[in-house]
């Protein structure tokens, strides 16, 4: 059995200290692997990072991240990236990881995602040239995290870590307005084709907990305001 803890937004500020440590502390007992799916930071900046670091400083396994849309609020996600590998958190943008649990290889790819909608109301590369970067970009995210999780097509569990979402399911309790801006279908299409043991993202305060892709693997968002605690531990 893999453990895997995980959470997103949980919007740390020059503020915070120790405000999740204990909880990052004990994760030895309860969980094999941390996930953290973006919006580390409130406004994106290095004093923020620096604060949730000290948190996980501690953290007795393995520890896996991307970054959300804060995290590069203001421009210093090179430097958000550097302070939280300084204490050993991989922060993954269209890479993967491994890890060896309890006998058995573990793999993590990870992207913030983009938006873009879903089947039915979603942009395409079509009319001004802002509308096409913006659908250029959800497509290129999708294509990369496609050629990332077919670079550990051989690990026997794989895991999925975004910011945005692959699905509408996870996106109920949202103004249906919002999803483009939450997340692409695109990227449970990439997701799909390859195949993974389960996702995990955020970003969707009020948003739901539990989807599925369209080829039937398992989604959460574990946005802190969705699961209303410091982890959710799943077991595969």
């Amino acid at each position: 059995m893999i453990r895997v803890a995980a959470v997103g937004d949980i919007h740390y500020d020059s503020n915070t200290r120790d405000h999740l440590g204990p909880q990052f502390r004990g994760l030895g007992e309860h969980a094999d692997l941390l996930l953290i799916a973006g919006d580390l930071t409130q406004s994106g900046t290095a004093d923020e990072a620096k604060a949730l670091a000290e948190d996980l400083r501690a953290c007795p396994i393995p520890v896996v991240a991307v970054l959300g849309n804060h995290d590069y609020h203001s421009g210093q996600e090179a430097k958000i990236r550097s302070i939280l590998e300084a204490v050993s958190v991989n922060v993954l943008e269209g890479a993967a990881c491994c890890f060896d649990v309890r006998g058995h290889r573990v793999g993590v790819a990870g992207l913030k995602g983009f938006g873009g909608g879903f089947f039915g109301a979603c942009c395409t590369e079509f009319g001004e040239a802002e509308m096409k970067q913006f659908a250029r970009h959800a497509k290129d995210q999708a294509e990369i995290l496609k050629k990332t999780l077919e670079d550990i097509r051989d690990v026997p569990y794989r895991f999925v870590l975004l910011h945005f979402s692959p699905v509408e399911e996870t996106l109920l309790g949202e103004r249906r307005e919002i999803y483009p801006f939450l997340g692409s279908y695109l990227l449970a299409e990439a997701i799909d084709s390859v195949g993974a043991d389960g996702v995990f993202h955020g970003h969707a305060h009020k948003g739901s907990e539990r989807g599925v892709t369209p080829g039937g693997v398992p989604v959460r968002n574990v946005a802190l305001h969705v699961i209303r605690h410091a982890y959710h531990v799943y077991t595969f």
